[in-house]
């Protein structure tokens, strides 16, 4: 990682004016990767680190305290802005959610997102009160720091079912903005009407949206349509796992090793860690 000042700046230029494009790796060989690629910024996703870790992406499984950890250690791999997926804060009280923000902000991220699931199934959202408060509070916590990381208002209403997730959203992430949220988030529209009244209704705000399947949009389509940072979540990780379990089921089922039909090669992702290696080594000797 470069000067966290430095890519917090970057970070913030990026959600200025145009769309980019923030995907979601789950390793530091992932970040390392995608770096690699080109793309301006990363993202973690809470729930592709879960699934390392064997535990479901629900009710704060992940400890924060090992998430933390995760997240400076995507920080530390590139010197790209990373922005974290830190959930509902690790915390309900907004004192809670601004102590876990600050532990957070230390790790070096450039921004972090704050939604309002609660994880009870029998109140699945945090009241438009309390969420905003709690977007209060993180905002508090990052302006303590002095370090001008960008806060995400995430609104979860796709994802815990309201019956109006549309209309409840862009409410919620009105007061969300109007607390302190930089950008804003709900997973969860993929259809052009439903982003295009989402982005409309929040404007001038930045708005994120989440790609994780393929609606038939790209990225070109999306700018066109006024977002501003575009997101993957769990997706590539996803993609992953996919891969892994249906060649694990061939040879399961079937005891054909087909699965492994298309895979890339051994040499071309060693070949890759191995000049990423060479390259910092260079560059730790040659910091100038």
């Amino acid at each position: 990682m470069t000067d966290p000042a430095a890519a917090r700046a970057a970070f913030r230029r990026l959600h200025e004016s145009g769309c980019f494009v923030m995907p979601n790796p789950w390793d530091i060989g992932t970040a390392r990767y995608l770096a690699a690629m080109g793309f301006p910024a990363l993202a973690t996703t809470s729930s592709g680190f879960a699934f390392t870790r064997a535990l479901p992406d629900t009710d704060w499984a992940v400890p924060v305290e090992a998430m933390l950890a995760h997240i400076a250690e995507i920080v530390a791999a590139t010197a790209l802005p990373v922005n974290a997926d830190f959930e509902s804060g690790y915390a309900h009280d907004p004192e809670g959610v601004a102590r876990n923000v600050a532990a957070c902000v230390a790790t070096g991220v450039a921004g972090l997102s704050i939604e309002d699931a609660t994880g009870d199934p029998s109140r699945p959202l945090y009241d438009i009160q309390e969420g905003a408060e709690r977007i209060r509070a993180a905002k508090a916590a990052i302006d303590a720091s002095g370090t001008g990381v960008v806060l995400t208002g995430r609104a979860e209403c796709y994802l815990t079912g309201h019956p109006e997730p549309l209309p409840e959203a862009i409410r919620r992430l009105q007061a969300y903005a109007e607390a302190g949220a930089d950008v804003v988030y709900a997973p969860g529209p993929k259809r052009r009407e439903e982003i295009r009244t989402l982005v409309e209704a929040l404007a001038p705000v930045p708005v994120n949206i989440l790609m994780s399947t393929n609606p038939g949009l790209k990225v070109a389509d999306l700018e066109a349509l006024g977002v501003r940072r575009i997101s993957v979540g769990s997706s590539l990780a996803r993609a992953a796992w996919t891969g892994f379990i249906r060649a694990a089921k061939r040879i399961h089922d079937e005891g054909s090793f087909g699965g492994f039909d298309g895979s890339v090669s051994f040499s071309e992702i060693n070949g890759f860690f191995r000049q990423d290696l060479k390259d910092r080594e260079l560059k730790n000797r040659n910091p100038a």
